[in-house]
């Protein structure tokens, strides 16, 4: 069965940053994102403050990136990367 996604394409992409004010890698991802060059907006989500949308998309751990595209789940990672790794997550 083909699945015709064409009004995604209308949408923008964005990234979901999973984090917790407790998490040391999440202060080190968050640093390292300075660093690399996206157009690409990205929502921070504190899981203890948001927890039913941590839920949502079923995050286990934190750090985790979730990129959409609209509503759509693109990709993602958990844990931490290099900027080189981060750059090209990105497509940068």
């Amino acid at each position: 069965m083909v699945m015709h996604v064409s009004h995604v394409k209308d949408k923008k992409m964005r990234v979901l940053r999973f984090t917790a004010s407790w998490c040391q890698p999440c202060k080190m991802l968050a640093k390292t994102l300075e660093d690399v060059d996206t157009k690409i907006p990205i929502e921070v989500i504190d899981i203890d403050e948001k927890q039913e949308v941590a839920m949502q998309y079923g995050i286990r751990g934190v750090p985790t990136l979730v990129m959409l595209d609209g509503d759509i789940e693109v990709k993602r990672f958990s844990g931490m990367k290099m900027k080189n790794e981060l750059a090209e997550w990105f497509g940068a």
